[in-house]
């Protein structure tokens, strides 16, 4: 079903291309006559013009879409094709502007190793930061199609920036097969019930630790809410976490020995930045939720009428301990 539902939808496209260039050619040429009553050299110029256009936009996609000629990864550090497989990514990868030997044209693995680290920790604040953006998202627009498509779009973002670091020559092939392979090693794209504690335990850590109850505002009336908004945005950035590591590890493989621990260590790491973008935010969601919720209560106290003449006691007592109410919030939040 699925090579069937593939063969027919290359059909379809390029049916549809065909027909659109068939449409494009028609008009062009239509314009051409119109041009050419003006001068008989002008109709042939434009579609010289308009050739010359296609060509040079055909050439350009082609050089965008195709994917360099990768060596076959090596097995592991002492395989066959290793220093060919390193001689390649030597000269494939980005010379961060940081290496000591930068501009040396002989490149080895030493080099190699040493410019991977600085391209990972830069890939890692890369990834820290959109992953702190992501937090905020997740919590103040969850279940919603805006949180999800801005979310989803920076982790696309995320991607395309690490391996645009990682690598000299870019091509929209090469980053498709990375996204896929990134998206595979993600918790619910192969839905495998046994990888779920492990991916949802470092989220369960943050939700309940002992630092986050000290950070609770309004008391146990707002927690369920605050822990609401808290776990949807460490669950958004949890995932941020493992998609900027688990492409910057894709991107500096070695070996097939790498590609097996990548999942693994991924997962390790984006636990300890989890807790790092934790420590981060929470204080911000708390200000802004304790903010809110003396915005909301001023508001709604301002709605009680004044007393006038007149009025019953009861109307009285509850004016005034509207009055008093809101005096005791802008002490509050003064302090």
């Amino acid at each position: 079903m699925k090579n069937r539902l593939i063969s027919w939808s290359a059909l379809a496209a390029t049916f549809i291309i065909l027909l659109a260039a068939a449409v494009a050619v028609n008009q062009l040429y239509s314009l051409s006559l119109l041009i050419g009553t003006l001068h008989p050299v002008a109709g042939y110029a434009f579609l010289a013009a308009w050739g010359l256009f296609f060509l040079v936009v055909t050439f350009r996609g082609y050089k965008l879409w195709a994917a360099p000629k990768v060596p076959p990864l090596p097995e592991s550090d002492a395989g066959n094709h290793f220093n060919v497989y390193v001689s390649y990514r030597s000269k494939a990868m980005r010379a961060h502007p940081s290496h000591p030997d930068a501009d040396r044209k002989e490149r080895d693995l030493r080099w190699l190793r040493t410019d991977m680290k600085f391209l990972e920790v830069d890939a890692l604040n890369t990834t820290k930061q959109m992953a702190i953006k992501n937090f905020f998202i997740g919590a103040f627009a969850q279940n919603t199609s805006y949180g999800t498509t801005t979310s989803l779009l920076n982790n696309l973002k995320l991607v395309w920036k690490i391996y645009a670091m990682h690598h000299q020559e870019h091509s929209l092939k090469e980053f498709l097969v990375l996204l896929r392979s990134v998206y595979a090693c993600l918790p619910l794209s192969d839905f495998n019930k046994e990888e779920l504690p492990a991916h949802i335990k470092p989220i369960i850590q943050c939700s309940f630790s002992n630092t986050l109850s000290s950070l609770l505002p309004g008391g146990n009336l707002l927690t369920p809410f605050f822990l609401n908004l808290f776990l949807a945005g460490a669950t958004n950035t949890y995932l941020t976490c493992l998609a900027g590591i688990i492409t910057s590890r894709h991107c500096q493989m070695l070996s097939l020995e790498d590609k097996q621990g990548i999942v693994q260590q991924s997962m390790f790491e984006a636990s300890f930045m989890l807790k790092e973008i934790v420590k981060e935010c929470n204080p911000i969601l708390s200000v802004t939720i304790s903010n809110a919720v003396k915005k909301a209560g001023i508001e709604s106290l301002d709605t009680v009428p004044i007393p006038s003449t007149g009025s019953s006691v009861a109307q009285d007592i509850v004016s005034h301990l509207a009055s008093s109410l809101k005096h005791i919030i802008r002490e509050t939040g003064k302090e």
